[in-house]
């Protein structure tokens, strides 16, 4: 059984920023992608940001982000502790969503999987 559990949102005024953080836990054995979602009222769910795997170092990771957060955002995995962070400077009232956190590991008999957390509320004020 596998957990992710998203910490960090919250609400914070125009300009300011927000770090969220996604812990992964259970049978997992190698996380290969590990990702950041958002999905504004009335909006479809968007690809905010992406980290593949650069091994045990975190050397070599290589990210992706959507146009709009591009240098606002950074997205980084500590692999040890199997989380993803999301640091989101110079937030906008459009960046008001609810934030999820998503990975695609292998299990130890190498099934891949997705997994989806619940998401975290991030409400940014005019």
């Amino acid at each position: 059984q596998v957990q992710l559990v998203e910490s960090g949102g919250g609400l914070v005024q125009a300009g300011g920023s927000l770090r969220l953080s996604c812990a992964a836990s259970g049978s997992i054995f190698s996380i290969r992608v590990m990702y950041w979602y958002r999905q504004a009222p009335g909006k479809q769910r968007e690809l905010v940001a992406s980290v593949g795997s650069g091994g045990s170092t975190n050397s070599g990771d290589s990210t992706n982000y959507a146009d709009s957060v591009t240098g606002r955002f950074t997205i980084s995995r500590d692999n040890a502790k199997k989380t993803v962070y999301l640091q989101m400077n110079s937030l906008k009232p459009e960046d008001t969503a609810i934030y999820f956190c998503a990975i695609n590991y292998t299990d130890y008999l190498w099934n891949e999987y997705d997994y989806w957390g619940q998401g975290t509320q991030v409400t940014v004020s005019s």
